[in-house]
């Protein structure tokens, strides 16, 4: 079984660094022509000299803050109108700050629904009409374990991630008979800057050493390390593909067994 992802055009959030960053690269090694999103050009352009290319491959970036869900939707139009439709869409936007629920702000959630589901909203919106013209499109959201099992102290990300998982199976339904898949990935404790300061945070709040928290999350992980952002990549290039045609509306956990339901 080979993913194949040639002649297949992809537009990846948050490309710059983590998760989102290995996803391009994955989608470039499958053969997909690799438009990356995200707010820093110098970043931008630096994953770009990064990604495998073959001769037919094209790839390119748009500079974009999901801070500014207008701007987002400005040049979401204008790049939809400009170019060949997109087939894959991959959903991807650094997680809310660390802390208790009932000490968030309510600015907080806002900042946080913005940045999330009305982007990803506008993402969709934006490029479903070229999918539906190919018959086939995929949209993956990268969301977090959260979805299945609350995380202390990420009350504000927590909330949020839910109320995407559940956006994206409504999405999922409505999108089906067009040969469009909805899906999301649930990534567990991975090795990015995101989990670094996590563990940061905590050990402000708590009194407690880096090492100590980091310790009590491989705990809770049975695999007994944290995942390389390479692992949901994997995940991410096989939904992406035409061998994923079945699979739509789920939520696949990433989590070396961290979760204890189902």
């Amino acid at each position: 079984m080979k993913i194949d992802l040639t002649g297949k055009n992809a537009v990846v959030c948050g490309s710059t660094q983590g998760i989102g960053r290995a996803i391009a690269i994955e989608f470039a090694k499958c053969g997909a022509n690799v438009v990356l999103v995200a707010r820093n050009e110098a970043s931008l352009r630096k994953v770009l000299r990064e990604l495998p290319a073959s001769k037919t491959q094209n790839h390119n970036f748009i500079v974009a803050d999901f801070s500014e869900p207008e701007e987002l939707r400005r040049k979401m139009q204008n790049f939809a109108s400009e170019t060949k439709p997109v087939h894959v869409l991959l959903n991807n936007t650094g997680g809310p700050k660390g802390g208790e629920i009932y000490k968030a702000e309510t600015g907080e959630f806002e900042q946080a629904f913005r940045n999330h589901l009305i982007c990803n909203q506008i993402m969709v919106q934006a490029l479903v009409e070229g999918m539906k013209r190919n018959e086939y499109g995929r949209i993956i959201n990268i969301i977090s374990t959260s979805v299945k099992q609350p995380i202390k102290n990420l009350g504000v990300s927590n909330t949020i991630r839910a109320a995407v998982a559940n956006w994206a199976k409504t999405l999922s339904v409505e999108l089906a008979p067009f040969g469009i898949t909805v899906n999301n990935i649930l990534p567990g404790a991975t090795k990015t800057e995101r989990l670094y300061s996590i563990f940061e945070a905590r050990s402000k709040t708590s009194g407690r050493s880096i090492d100590e928290i980091k310790d009590e999350f491989l705990s809770e992980i049975p695999a007994g390390r944290f995942a390389e952002p390479e692992e949901p990549a994997y995940a991410a290039a096989f939904l992406a593909s035409p061998l994923a045609g079945y699979i739509n509306g789920i939520n696949l956990p990433v989590d070396g067994g961290r979760l204890n339901c189902l």
